[in-house]
């Protein structure tokens, strides 16, 4: 049996790290390997090895024995362990099983490096111990990455075994693809619809209504006399339960189908044609599916990158890619061939590495394509995504709804059990002989009776309503949260906002407007002598803001500054949509709107523009053809305005020196009157350092002196210290050859054709000012920041930018102040990511009241996710913002995804959970706000509904113990907990947000609906229901008299004692009992066949009483229900209207089942006159001023304000 299995990998490294590589294990490095076989060792290298394993000097090496077990990597040898390495050539070899190693041991003495790679990677079809099952398309996701961005070019090809000129042939290509597989991303097999649905009813309080459903339906079954016809009116409350069901399962199905669409968008990146070269030729269109690793690819401008690729060569002078989307750089990124970066150094260091999905800007190039499908950095993040929704979180309103369910099945089987056995001695009797039971009696038809009344009491105590009022609140509270531009896309997550402890926000555009802006301008006064101008303004918009302490008239000085701002430019401003954006390069735009700022010697004609494009912003705008007036290349359209168009007047653009990493500045060649001149801006210690001149402010020119060069430098420090980007702007008149450069046909064309020279033109220089630009902060943000400290809320910056910047705006936000000391409030992403376990859950949660927050800057998707791992960890509720990308796996792993809709990718969008309109972080604020209210709201109508049935509960129970006649029939217990409730609760949805909302910590996520103190709510105001329910009841049976003033004897009703009363099924043995015919309203007169009958079918009235008492009680509790600590003096009941009007539609609904005669026939009730209202009020009324009192015991005792 031979060594190698087909599939498995031998590589052989010289002098350097070996990597191993297998279907399904993450390879190793190492720099000799030992080979053992279930304890016997291969003691040494021999070149006459059995076997067809490695090739070296074209004979071939291979294991004297055959069976490996296991590997070690070890730079020694012990007296057991023989060690397979030519210490000649320093050759390493690795073998592996197939899916882990048995053992693998690694030593810490590193490998030497530094010659060229001479591996080749070999497979042999022959087969070892185990069943082979290769799927080529696993290899790739698995296989450690080869850093080509750590290598020269041709160590790349050679590694990839191509030729860049002529590309891989036929058998290569068969060959990566049997490895590699195919370049897409893989399609995790999804739910079948039917799971889905099944899984919509893997709920307790789902399950607890399918029982009531089924229960209600043989109740409903069983009461059917003989011959009677089956209609919808006895199938009524099993029906509304069903429906409440099915509909919440609908809900359900649809939002977790739309979870494959995410990765549906990530496919959908990828492009899908590739411009290939094979065999010598160059295929224009091949399905970007069909790209192996070593494949050569040329990118032209507007290509989309189809696989992760190392650039070869330049095809053009520079190359840039818009990489946003996987990096979150604003600004496309410049590619060179020729740089290398550390091994491991961060994505947006890989300054020669293209990533697929992004897109080419400028430039063209050939590129070495080194990752295809789930290896390249997209499909590295779909399997974080994956990964992410493996992580399977309940939301806290989940969670709670949950512990809500397991308490509820617990008290109803109770209900039952206890109600049931109480009214034992209605349906069975014993007489006792000898202390023993005899003559046991069962009642079939009374055990039957008081079996409906267990359930429906229990039916009563389950809240069916509230699955449909929570979807309903969810529902509202996203209306409501849409008009403030936050889009929810799963309503759970509405309720999750509310108790959010820690938002973790990006910088770029959620923090900041994403509009570069220039803050700061330096000028030049007179020698050694700068003068600072203040910039304010947030936008591109050419009329937000101007130049703080700008002369009248421009001098020498600032005109220059600002011809060079605007023709040393390829951006354009344009008015679309009703506002202002840039096209081209941020920083460059920035500059153009300080142009305009700036203005222009003409003043009259710059007022005359102003006044034009304050009438008509579209109509005033220039395009770039008139904007820069006979440039020499036009390639797109623009809009400008006045200042841009005065300069370029004057000033005839003839060739741009563009921009590259060495010089690190940018430059156009300008024709004026006096002949060319150079016009430069790029990074101002690049410029300044080709600077030897400054001009001043009448125009002069004169030396650049040392110590007014280390003035200018203290400048730009003091000026990056607070986090800008600052540029320096200079020119130089004297050309040389090129002072009467004219176009291409101009001698020294020669000289501007090679990028090598550009350093030489633009050396000589004189230095004109300085730019520091800064993507502002929102205006809105810095009382938003202040909102979440006051309402408990830690803020966590994490950004790609660099800790300068980001330590900036965070103190201009008012995160932090410019006293705090930062170093442990911020962090880089790879310092945090040294850090241990448990020193990162102590730097993130080990002063959880400390308000200052973190900023996280130079960060990686790896890092946001871990720092999510770790607040998750520690009992933290995150909200994560994010819009690229690379954000898609951190925002399927927080408790609430927010991408961005201005900026965000659609990858990101379909994996968040909410969507901010608008990009701002204050509109996060505005959804936490919202979030507290529903979740208040939702615990409003929560302890409305439990209180109320509660109520009920007690009732029905101190009936039973009692012995009283039921005063509540089942059906009349349906029709309350059914209809009536169900409009004030879904009202209680409006409610308003308390004024002190965002005055309160975050709830904690263990706390549950029903707190201690709220539970004492709940029992003491059902209490007060239910004793007013009965209280009611008993009360007609007591009282013939009056009652607070109140008139009960106008019915002729019969008072009784209550001895009498509580033993009522004893009356046929009171002989000299007689009960008085009855009055109802309307005149009709009730009498009774037998006295006795007064305890049953002369309890309409009574029962009346006791239903109208219990509906009205539930009213007044919905107006308690407005706030949970604020009394109605403060929230009055007008401020939510709707609740009032669904008031008015229970009590109308009430009132219709009571003065239509057929519909109290069916509920066992009669009309009621104004009288007996006077007395429901009496009875009902009482609960506002108890709950009041609550009120005030809970604001003193138990609600407590964020500590300041």
């Amino acid at each position: 049996m031979s060594l190698l299995h087909s599939g498995y990998s031998l590589l052989i490294r010289r002098r350097e790290p070996c990597f191993a590589t297998a279907e399904r294990n993450a390879g190793l490095r190492c720099d000799a390997v030992t080979i053992s076989r279930r304890g016997a060792w291969i003691e040494e290298a021999s070149d006459k090895w059995e076997g067809n394993a490695v090739r070296r000097n074209s004979s071939w090496i291979g294991p004297r024995k055959s069976g490996l077990r296991g590997l070690h990597c070890c730079s020694h040898r012990s007296k057991n362990e023989g060690v397979l390495n030519d210490s000649k050539r320093n050759f390493s070899v690795v073998a592996l099983e197939k899916h882990k190693p048995r053992s693998v041991r690694c030593c810490n003495n590193p490998a030497k490096k530094g010659a060229v790679d001479v591996a080749e990677k070999i497979s042999s079809p022959s087969i070892l111990p185990g069943k082979h099952d290769s799927k080529p398309e696993s290899v790739e996701s698995s296989r450690p990455p080869y850093p080509a961005w750590a290598r020269p070019v041709e160590v790349v090809a050679d590694f990839f075994d191509v030729d860049i000129s002529k590309g891989l042939n036929r058998d290569a290509i068969d060959k990566k693809r049997t490895t590699y597989g195919w370049n897409e991303l893989q399609k995790p097999e999804g739910t079948s619809f039917w799971k889905l649905v099944l899984e919509q009813f893997d709920d307790t309080l789902v399950q607890i209504l399918l029982a009531a459903a089924g229960v209600s339906f043989a109740l409903a079954f069983s009461e059917l006399e003989p011959g009677s016809k089956l209609g919808p009116g006895a199938f009524t409350e099993p029906l509304v339960i069903l429906s409440i069901i099915i509909l919440n399962a609908v809900i359900g199905v649809w939002q977790e189908s739309k979870a494959e669409s995410t990765l549906q968008a990530l496919k959908e990146m990828q492009s899908e044609e590739a411009r290939v070269l094979r065999d010598g030729k160059e295929i224009v269109d091949l399905p970007a599916r069909e790209l192996v690793p070593g494949d050569i690819v040329e990118l032209r401008a507007g290509d989309k990158a189809s696989a992760d690729m190392r650039v070869a060569f330049l095809k053009s002078g520079t190359i840039r890619l818009q990489q946003a989307a996987l990096t979150g750089e604003s600004q496309p990124v410049l590619k060179q061939p020729d740089s290398e970066s550390d091994e491991e150094v961060e994505i947006q260091g890989k300054d020669n590495m293209v990533f697929a999905g992004t897109t080419v800007t400028n430039g063209s190039c050939i590129c070495i394509v080194t990752d295809t499908g789930m290896a390249t950095e997209i499909g590295k993040i779909q399997t974080q995504i994956q990964d992410a929704s493996l992580s399977d979180y309940d939301s806290p309103l989940t969670r709670k709804l949950d512990e809500f369910a397991d308490v509820l099945t617990k008290v109803v089987a109770a209900i039952c059990g206890i109600v049931w056995v109480v009214n034992y001695k209605y349906f069975l009797t014993w007489d006792v002989s000898n202390g023993l039971p005899s003559n046991v009696q069962f009642d079939v038809g009374q055990a039957t009776y008081y079996f409906k009344v267990a359930v429906a009491l229990a039916v009563a105590a389950i809240p069916e309503g509230l699955p449909a009022v929570i979807t309903t609140c969810l529902a509202l509270g996203t209306r409501r949260m849409a008009e403030e531009n936050a889009i929810v896309r799963k309503l759970p997550s509405v309720e999750t906002l509310g108790c959010t402890t820690v938002i973790c926000s990006d910088k770029t555009g959620t923090l900041t407007t994403n509009q570069m802006s220039v803050v700061q301008l330096l000028a030049v006064e007179g020698p050694d002598e700068l003068r600072t101008f203040r910039v304010t303004g947030t936008s591109y918009d050419p009329d937000d803001g101007h130049v703080i302490g700008l002369p009248s008239e421009l001098d020498h000085n600032l005109r220059t500054l600002a011809r060079i701002c605007a023709l040393c430019n390829d951006a354009g401003i344009q008015f679309k949509n009703g506002s202002y954006s840039a096209t081209g390069m941020p920083t460059e735009a920035a500059m153009l709107v300080l142009v305009e700022k700036l203005g222009v010697p003409d003043k009259q004609s710059l007022q005359k523009f102003k006044a034009k494009r304050m009438a008509d912003p579209v109509g005033a705008a220039l395009s770039k053809e008139l904007c820069l007036f006979l440039i020499f290349i036009l390639m797109f359209s623009f809009l400008c305005s006045a200042a841009c168009a005065h300069f370029s007047k004057t000033n005839q653009r003839l060739f741009t020196l563009e921009f590259d990493r060495v010089r690190k500045s940018m430059s156009v060649i300008v024709q004026e009157d006096e002949g060319n001149s150079l016009l430069v801006k790029g990074a101002a210690e690049f410029v300044l350092e080709r600077c030897t001149s400054v001009q001043l402010k009448d125009g002069s020119v004169v030396p650049l002196t040392p110590s007014f060069r280390e003035n200018i430098i203290s400048c730009i420090n003091a000026m990056t210290s607070k986090g800008l980007r600052v540029l320096a702007l200079a020119s130089k008149s004297d050309l040389g050859p090129l002072s009467d450069y004219t176009g291409p046909d101009h001698p020294a064309q020669n000289i501007l054709v090679k990028p090598e020279s550009y350093v030489l033109v633009e050396s000589q220089l004189t230095f004109v000012g300085l730019a520091g630009l800064q993507d502002p902060p929102r205006p809105e943000v810095k009382e938003a920041i202040d909102d979440c400290k006051r309402a408990g809320i830690r803020v966590i910056v994490i950004t790609g930018d660099n800790k300068n910047t980001a330590e900036a705006i965070c103190c201009e936000i008012g995160l932090f102040s410019s006293q705090n000391d930062l170093s442990e409030h911020s962090l880089t992403g790879k310092d945090f990511m040294k850090l241990s376990v448990s020193d990162r859950r102590a730097l993130l949660l080990g002063n959880q009241s400390d308000s200052k927050g973190f900023v996280f800057s130079r960060s990686e998707p790896i890092h946001k996710q871990e720092i999510v791992r770790v607040l998750k960890d520690g009992g933290e509720i995150v909200a994560m913002t994010g819009d690229g990308v690379n954000d898609a796996p951190a925002l399927k792993l927080a408790d609430i995804g927010i991408a961005m809709g201005l900026s965000g990718t659609e990858v990101a969008k379909e994996a968040s959970d909410m969507v901010l309109a608008d990009d701002d972080f204050a509109t996060i604020v505005v959804a936490v706000r919202e979030g507290r209210s529903i979740y208040d709201n939702m615990r409003a109508f929560i302890r409305y509904l439990i209180s109320s049935n509660i109520g009920e509960v007690v009732a029905i129970f101190l009936t039973a113990i009692l012995g009283m006649p039921q005063g509540l029939i089942p059906v009349q217990l349906l029709w309350v907990n059914l209809v009536t409730d169900g409009a004030p609760a879904t009202a209680l949805g409006f409610n308003p947000p308390d004024t002190d909302i965002m005055d309160r910590p975050p709830r904690l996520p263990t706390e549950g609906f029903i707190s201690g103190w709220t539970l004492f709510r709940f029992l003491t105001i059902g209490l007060y229901v239910g004793l007013a329910t009965i209280g009611i009841f008993g009360l007609w049976y007591l009282n013939d008299d009056s009652f607070l003033g109140i008139d009960l004897s106008r019915d002729g009703h019969t008072a009784v004692s209550f001895q009498q009363l509580s033993h009522w099924g004893e009356c046929p043995l009171w002989p000299e009992f007689h009960a008085n015919p009855v009055t109802i309203a309307g005149n009709e007169v009730m009498s009774f066949a037998s006295s006795c009958d007064y305890f049953t079918v002369g309890k309409l009235k009574p029962s009346t009483l006791a239903m109208s008492t219990l509906v009205m009680i539930e009213m007044f509790n919905a107006l308690n229900a407005l706030s949970e600590t604020n009394s109605l003096l403060k929230v009055r009941p007008w401020a939510n209207k709707w609740l009032l009007v669904a008031i008015a539609v229970s009590l109308g609904l009430h009132g219709t089942i009571l003065y239509t005669p057929w519909l109290a026939e069916v509920f066992g009730v009669v009309p009621l006159d104004w009288n007996d209202w006077l007395l429901v009020l009496a009875f009902s009324f009482p609960v506002i001023p108890l709950d009041e009192a609550l009120k005030l015991a809970g604001r003193v005792f138990f609600h407590k304000k964020v500590q300041e």
